[in-house]
């Protein structure tokens, strides 16, 4: 009785640690992956990425609210397309990246809205200060990769980037865009 216990449990074992590396935190591939800002200047709308970030997402279909995410940004490749545009943005009055290399957002739980349409909300620490924010997010599959699509628009006064004399050209309301690409745990 003992020796065909012993597999039994062997096998119990086996499958809990294979589910548990399914619930693990998945990292980004920053590859695959994609962040934007989407502004308006002077009514014209500009897209800039930010070019380096990481992050992990812990997501089971089946169990939604016990998503988790984190997204950690570097600041300085925020990418105007324009190393002159990119220096004047990497200022104290705009990102001030000198002193805030590194902006992060993090999730906690996702809200079905049905299909593949989900609710997140979370809190983006952007340039010392928090803002909580809630996202609908579209779950997807790119071969055995998770893809979560999205936007989100923040307000760029709340975090104080651009200063007075810019009001009248660079409109308050940005919305950041993301394509994440989640790849299985390994």
């Amino acid at each position: 009785m003992t020796g065909r216990r012993l597999p039994r449990l062997g096998a119990a074992v086996l499958l809990l640690a294979a589910l548990d590396g399914l619930a693990a935190d998945a990292k980004v591939s920053a590859a695959r992956s994609t962040l934007s800002a989407v502004f308006t200047q002077m009514n014209v709308p500009v897209e800039a990425p930010f070019k380096q970030f990481s992050g992990s997402v812990d997501f089971d279909p089946t169990r939604p609210a016990q998503a988790r995410a984190h997204l950690d940004i570097d600041t300085a490749s925020f990418d105007l397309g324009d190393e002159d545009y990119n220096s004047e943005v990497r200022k104290p009055a705009w990102l001030d990246t000198a002193h805030y290399p590194r902006a992060g957002f993090e999730a906690t739980g996702l809200k079905p809205l049905g299909g593949n349409r989900y609710e997140a909300s979370g809190t983006l620490k952007l340039k010392g200060k928090d803002q909580n924010l809630t996202a609908t997010v579209t779950v997807g599959k790119d071969g055995a990769a998770t893809v979560f699509d999205g936007s989100v628009p923040i307000s760029r006064g709340h975090f104080g980037i651009g200063d007075a004399q810019w009001q009248d050209t660079v409109a308050d309301q940005v919305t950041v865009k993301f394509h994440i690409v989640v790849p299985p745990p390994r």
